[in-house]
């Protein structure tokens, strides 16, 4: 005899209901299904066993957390076991469960046969339909209080991500670059043939695009350009030269003469190419700023424009690093690869990668085997970015001196060193810095104790400021130190001065022996004269 027992996670809590004639039901699966949607006969089928609420939206979260990545939690197995039979040899218990990985964990745990097929998808969801009737103390109102309290708290909890590290501020950012590039060439080649109209001679001598749009709205009409402005014009071209040649010009300049109307459209059409510009810098900056903190090791790799590129076109850093280094390598040539494949032709050596310096440099030959170990390189440095603990830009340096080693030994055959002691070298760095910033840390902790003691040494007990008289705690401690280090020098002194009277009178007795000497002789050479 077999029983059957469904599982229903809800967001209030955890239910538990027995399935009565399990067999028949298992026979007639449309019966079910019919019966679903009527009360009266959903009744005859299941029948509520036991109901465990949850005590906080917090181990609602913790709990739904766990269900979702396939885990038992601790609150789950209490429940079954408590209230579940468990099975013998005649008597054969099956839990009806919805979700697959949930199934074949309590399966492990609790030694239970589960069930996610058949007639339990139908039977979880005519419970989900009459839950708030089968549920005593709940109306259809609360529940769906609670279930979008929980949804927004696990959505919440996905999206959760450091704020100094969001690669999603990159993703953004490269795209919105990308498309200021290409606004601000439009507008520029708009600007030129609008303003050339009246002025055609200025596109020789001022050939960029930023330039010209801020000389055009200085200029306005050529007509009114006079010596007064040279100075200005100047200061905008960088060049005297430039300035009194276009100065020269708008006096025999061949183009027509232009209403103040048009001048006035060109001079704020000018006005928002130059702004669009200048926030384009603006924007670079914070790219590279982002990049800095978000992947540093992959900026100093390869750039902050074309790391971004990768990081945008992967989707996120996390996917990037999960990526093996042949799918880094082709990362943005998926069209010509596929091409490639379906007409059985040469496959891309790059994609993305191309806008690196380093494939520029080498040379034809060597243009795909640089990219290959360029793109080895990307990948180890995006996985370092991605789940490294501190933020470090050590091993980018290292990866972008092996790129360079390797672009020399393909020009002129040195052996670069190897991966093993550049990795060793780099992590023996890493280890040092992480030592340096930790006694930065500890000094700069006691210096705000030192200075939280001067303040306290320099306030009485009722909070007053003491005498000047007094001597703080601090100075006295500093005099007692002191007189030790004089004493101490005392000491020494005495010790060197004792050393070296010992060794002047060794020094004395020494002479007085070579006296004696001395005269022993004369007196010997004396007595043989004689």
């Amino acid at each position: 005899m077999s029983q059957m027992y469904v599982l229903f996670e809800h967001a209030a809590g955890y239910a538990l209901f027995k399935v009565k004639e399990f067999e028949e039901i298992g026979m007639l699966l449309p019966q079910v299904e019919a019966s679903v949607s009527d009360l009266a006969r959903f009744n005859s089928v299941v029948k509520l066993v036991s109901f465990s609420p949850f005590k906080a939206a917090n181990t609602a979260l913790e709990n739904i957390l766990a269900i979702s990545e396939g885990t038992v939690p601790e609150d789950l197995r209490l429940f079954l076991e408590t209230h579940m039979p468990a099975g013998g040899k005649k008597s054969k218990v099956i839990l009806g469960v919805c979700e697959p990985k949930l199934a074949s964990a309590l399966s492990e745990i609790l030694g239970v046969t589960c069930q996610h097929v058949g007639a339990v998808p139908e039977l979880i969801r005519g419970i989900r339909h009459h839950f708030p009737k089968l549920v005593k103390g709940f109306t259809a109102r609360t529940l769906s209080v609670s279930q979008l309290g929980l949804g927004h708290s696990y959505s919440r909890s996905k999206v959760k991500f450091n704020v100094n590290r969001s690669d999603n501020m990159i993703i953004q950012s490269i795209a919105l670059l990308d498309q200021l590039d290409k606004d601000i060439n439009t507008f520029s080649m708009r600007i030129r043939e609008w303003y050339s109209y009246h002025f055609p001679e200025l596109v020789k001598i001022v050939p960029e695009n930023y330039m010209f749009a801020k000389v055009a709205r200085f200029i306005k009409n050529r007509k009114e350009l006079s010596e007064e402005s040279l100075e200005k014009l100047e200061e905008i071209l960088m060049d005297s030269g430039k300035a009194q040649a276009v100065l020269d010009a708008s006096r025999s300049s061949m183009g027509m003469d232009i209403s103040p109307v048009d001048l006035m459209n060109i001079e704020s059409f000018a006005s928002r190419v130059i702004a669009l510009a200048d926030y384009r810098k603006q924007l670079s900056e914070y790219l590279r700023a982002k990049m800095e903190g978000v992947a540093p090791n992959l900026a100093r790799l390869i750039g902050d424009q074309v790391g971004a590129r990768l990081i945008a076109h992967a989707g996120s850093l996390t996917n990037l690093a999960k990526y093996p280094a042949s799918t880094v390598q082709i990362l943005g040539a998926e069209k010509a690869l596929f091409r490639a494949l379906k007409t059985r032709g040469n496959t891309p050596k790059y994609g993305l990668l191309f806008h690196s310096t380093f494939i520029g440099r080498a040379g034809p030959k060597n243009k795909g085997r640089i990219s290959r170990y360029l793109a080895n390189k990307c990948s180890i440095a995006s996985r370092i970015d991605c789940f490294a603990e501190q933020p470090t830009h050590i091993f980018g340096e290292k990866l972008r001196q092996q790129v360079e080693d390797r672009l020399k030994f393909y020009e002129t055959g040195d052996l670069p060193a190897k991966n093993i002691d550049v990795m060793k070298e780099a992590i023996e760095e890493v280890a040092k810095e992480q030592a340096e910033s930790v006694k930065k840390k500890k000094k700069n902790k006691k210096r705000k104790s030192d200075v939280l003691e001067e303040q306290a040494d320099g306030v009485d007990a009722n909070g007053l400021p003491e005498e000047e008289e007094k001597v703080p705690k601090k100075k006295k401690k500093k005099r007692k130190s002191e007189s030790a280090e004089d004493g101490m020098e005392n000491d020494v002194a005495m010790n060197e001065s004792v050393k070296m009277d010992e060794a002047e009178e060794e020094d004395v007795g020494e002479e007085q022996k070579k006296k004696k000497k001395k005269k022993k002789k004369k007196s010997l050479s004396l007595e043989n004269e004689d």
